[in-house]
């Protein structure tokens, strides 16, 4: 009789407080406004005292008090810049291809944070052909997607689910041992099934005599069955920093071409553990393919049209859709709570791991969706740290919980049962480190998007719903635009830097 798998020590912060839950830099501004109060007290000025500590006290609460995620002065800093871009115009957008100013099909027309990613075509990687390449020059990544077909893993046993997890791991630790990419995004989408494929494949095979009865009886199925079907996406990013991939792309030729070859030597060798992930096919995308997954993302009803004539067009038709018609038509200036881009509304999520720990395939309940016509998205995006990160962070970390173990000792408290837990897994990840592994930074994101003529609200609300109790969601308000490029692009954004400072 086997046991299940449990995953602790994910809901640990990255950038944990030294001094009382803070960080130095917050306690330090805490100290500096602490200043001009006890100074006044000195001199006697205890009215002025007194003005001063509410002041003081305000400031410092906006340092250092959170607010749903977020200390409260970034909140304040991210609702200036909210109304000061909605006043201005910036976060307004409307595609070139709608303004009758289109160009260059082959150019970009896309919003947001999008704007600064470009897509250039790679030579050609063996029977996959030209594959596009996304280089998002603000961070300096360079990527490539890949279109996966995949089971899924609902219907697995325990240890087939340990197994697929064994599995994932030796993967990421796979790419923690190369020295060109160090991350790797994971997007699931469940779209409703628009029944092109079933028309297409009756439309070849229908019998002309066949009896009134079976075709009523078939067209009712459709109906009933038809309306409520879905269908899986699924995609796999895989980018590395433009400091690695530089010295081996000069010796590969330089440039674009010399950065594609380099990448496509990694590609090469993760299409075997994709497949032993249960992959069935792997296909890495070309510009237009990778522009159809991103018009998709943010129209699905454009599926219908653009898989009808993949399957009735002819190989010598130009299929596809062009990087310039790859966003929305128009998308008018985020909401503090949604998204609303063409004729879709979406609301996204930070998915926050439990303390108690989770199993492999509990994120599965996020992509069932509730009602025809909606479509729920999850990304999973992986960074793993180089071996010299990963033992500075896990000495860092068992160096912190070692300190204030030894605080309580010196002062003749016991070690509370959330010390003793930190302390535990602080030596377990040190341990692992030394053993050779890896260490990983993660973050992931859901997303529901329904059309704009219904309540997303209430979509949203099932959503968390079928959370609750496993995980918590956390809705990235003020930030919905570039949260649903994170939930619901694959282009493998939505893993933020280290952050540290006052914010």
């Amino acid at each position: 009789m086997s046991s299940v798998r449990i995953y602790r020590g994910l809901a640990r912060r990255e950038k944990p407080g030294w001094i009382m839950g803070l960080s130095p830099a917050q306690a330090l501004a805490c100290l500096v406004l602490a200043v001009p109060v006890l100074w006044t007290v000195s001199a006697g000025q205890f009215l002025r005292a007194l003005i001063l500590a509410g002041v003081c006290g305000l400031a410092a609460a906006l340092v250092v008090v959170p607010v749903r995620g977020r200390p409260a002065l970034r909140w304040l800093t991210h609702v200036l810049l909210y109304q000061l871009g909605a006043a201005l115009g910036w976060s307004r957008w409307q595609s070139r291809a709608a303004a009758g100013e289109l160009d260059d099909p082959n150019e970009p027309d896309l919003p947001g944070v999008l704007q600064r990613v470009s897509f250039p075509d790679g030579p050609v990687f063996q029977h996959h052909g030209r594959v596009c390449l996304i280089h998002d020059t603000g961070e300096g990544r360079w990527g490539a997607t890949a279109r996966v077909t995949h089971t899924g893993v609902g219907l697995l046993s325990a240890e087939e689910c340990d197994r697929l997890a064994s599995r994932l791991g030796s993967m990421l630790l796979s790419i923690g041992h190369r020295d060109v990419v160090d991350r790797l995004s994971l997007l699931v989408r469940t779209v409703p099934d628009d029944g092109t494929e079933y028309e297409v494949w009756r439309s070849r095979h229908d019998v002309a005599e066949a009896p009134d009865l079976a075709r009523r009886a078939v067209d009712e199925l459709d109906r009933t069955i038809g309306a409520v079907s879905v269908r899986h996406e699924v995609f796999v990013t895989v980018s590395g920093p433009e400091d690695a991939l530089r010295k081996p792309a000069a010796a590969a030729g330089g440039g674009v071409e010399g950065r594609a070859r380099v990448l496509y030597r990694v590609l090469d060798g993760l299409e075997d553990p994709l497949k032993a992930l249960g992959a069935d096919s792997v296909e890495w995308l070309s510009g237009s393919g990778l522009a159809e997954a991103i018009r998709t993302g943010f129209n699905p009803d454009s599926s219908a049209v653009l898989r009808a004539g993949q399957l009735t067009g002819s190989e010598t038709d130009e299929v596809g859709v062009p990087l310039a018609a790859a966003g929305p038509t128009q998308a008018p200036t985020p909401g503090w709570r949604r998204y609303d881009h063409d004729a879709y509304s979406t609301v996204s999520y930070s998915v926050l791991m439990p303390e108690a720990g989770t199993v492999f395939g509990s994120l599965a309940p996020l992509l069932a969706v509730k009602s025809a016509g909606e479509r729920r998205c999850l990304a999973m995006h992986y960074e793993v740290l180089g071996s010299r990160a990963a033992s500075r962070s896990v000495q860092g970390y068992r160096f912190r919980s070692g300190v204030m173990r030894d605080y309580k000792a010196s002062k003749g408290f016991s070690a509370s049962a959330a010390d003793d837990r930190e302390a535990g897994g602080a030596r377990a990840q040190e341990q692992a480190v030394a053993a050779g592994h890896s260490l990983v930074r993660y973050a992931a994101a859901a997303a529901v998007t329904v059309p704009a003529d219904r309540s997303v609200e209430d979509h949203a609300a099932r959503l968390e719903n079928d959370a609750a109790g496993r995980f918590r969601l956390l809705r990235l308000d003020l930030a919905q635009d570039s949260a649903f490029v994170a939930a619901c692009l694959p282009l493998g954004i939505g893993l933020p830097n280290a952050r540290g400072g006052l914010l």
